[in-house]
């Protein structure tokens, strides 16, 4: 399927949408690492925001201190969480689950 090509207009208004997505989503990962909000508000927020629903669940959980990939990794198959899920995708088990798992 080819591109539509796109003026440079709506090619500015595209640079600026993704721009305010990946600061959206940055933001979040720095609250959540600084522990200022919990698994439920972060969940709460991908429900609104569609940039944060499409934030990967294993990236989110490796903004937090100790976990890096291998342990990342791990909560999401103890919690039978696939590993390119995204937020947004994440069922109410899951979410509990991870809940759980996490701790706050």
């Amino acid at each position: 399927m080819a591109l539509k090509d796109l003026s440079p207009q709506e090619r500015a208004a595209a640079r600026a949408k993704a721009l305010e997505a990946r600061s959206a989503r940055a933001d979040l990962k720095e609250q959540f690492r600084q522990e200022k909000i919990g698994l439920r508000e972060v969940f709460a927020a991908a429900d609104q925001d569609p940039a944060i629903a499409r934030m990967r669940t294993i990236d989110l959980l490796q903004t937090l201190h100790g976990v890096g990939e291998v342990r990342a990794n791990g909560i999401m198959d103890s919690c039978q969480v696939s590993r390119s899920r995204r937020l947004g995708g994440l069922g109410r088990r899951q979410r509990e689950a991870l809940i759980a798992y996490i701790g706050r």
